[in-house]
């Protein structure tokens, strides 16, 4: 559609262009010169005689009374693309943002003892969503923040009661939102259930070694190789190497095979003190009279 318009005024930055009726009407005599409206790049006053118009689009020779001619049509090639483009817009935010969420932590139990259990869970899942924090829960009341959860994927828990069920719960906090594992429910041991003890064997001669490897079999303990977190005991005839620096380092209780032994004979966890590298054999004390030490 073309248009002419008589140019009225020119001021910086805006042209007044006129209707053919050549009337130019000032914010004085307006009869509502306070109401205006937008439409595209032009602005429109409630009188279509008058059209104030950006001076930049019109020819640089133009002055007042010169005859602006303005072709006005519209642009489907323009809008097909904008529309294009937002929704492909649209499609990346939802495939970004709109179909992963962070998932609820999934706890398990790897270990448990008499009084201490080893707490494990699957790797964070936090989708496009930040980090907060992970917070282990036990009986309801928040044990601490978990430490560096992106690398860590478990923690022990120490100075528990013999024989008592806990219930424990991770909660993640994200910039997505919040989400809680499953309540699990763990029970400590009795003191003759034995299948909690984890021993990870040091140096010690061969044929005492495959010695130990058998009465873990009876009494239903675990052998590993390494020293890891849910290593209770370290068993070893000799002070040196590696895996002995790394169970010192952890507190993990450094004894003899004996220790094995003397579990098996009492059919209960017995008393490290007198199994320690060192100690006095007279120390282990054995019967149905003695009360053994609760050290895991």
């Amino acid at each position: 559609m073309l248009i002419s318009l008589t140019v009225g005024k020119v001021d910086a930055g805006v042209a007044v262009l006129l209707t053919e009726d050549k009337r130019l009407v000032t914010p004085d005599n307006h009869p509502s010169h306070s109401e205006r409206h937008e439409s595209g790049s032009a602005i429109l006053t409630s009188t279509p005689r008058k059209i104030e118009f950006p001076s930049i689009l019109l020819p640089t020779d133009i002055s007042c009374g010169s005859i602006v001619d303005i072709n006005v049509s519209r642009n489907y090639a323009a809008e097909n693309s904008a529309e294009t483009a937002f929704a492909n817009l649209q499609r990346t935010i939802l495939h970004t943002f709109g179909l992963h969420t962070p998932k609820p932590p999934v706890l398990r139990c790897r270990n448990a003892t008499q009084t201490s259990v080893v707490l494990e869970w699957d790797p964070i899942d936090l989708a496009t969503a930040e980090l907060r924090s992970l917070i282990l829960y036990r009986n309801g009341s928040k044990a601490g923040a978990i430490p560096k959860p992106l690398e860590m994927q478990s923690t022990k828990i120490s100075g528990l009661a013999v024989d008592t069920e806990y219930v424990f719960h991770l909660v993640l906090r994200t910039s997505a939102g919040t989400f809680s594992s499953e309540r699990l429910h763990v029970r400590t041991h009795k003191m003759t259930e034995l299948s909690g003890i984890t021993i990870t064997p040091g140096v010690m001669p061969a044929a005492l070694r495959e010695s130990l490897q058998k009465t873990a079999e009876r009494i239903g303990a675990k052998v590993i190789d390494a020293v890891r977190i849910d290593t209770t005991h370290f068993v070893c005839t000799e002070g040196r190497g590696q895996a002995w620096e790394r169970a010192v380092e952890m507190n993990v209780p450094v004894v003899v095979p004996d220790w094995v032994k003397g579990c098996e004979r009492e059919g209960r966890i017995v008393g490290v003190r007198g199994y320690y590298l060192n100690a006095d054999p007279r120390l282990r004390q054995v019967g149905a009279g003695h009360q053994p030490q609760q050290q895991q």
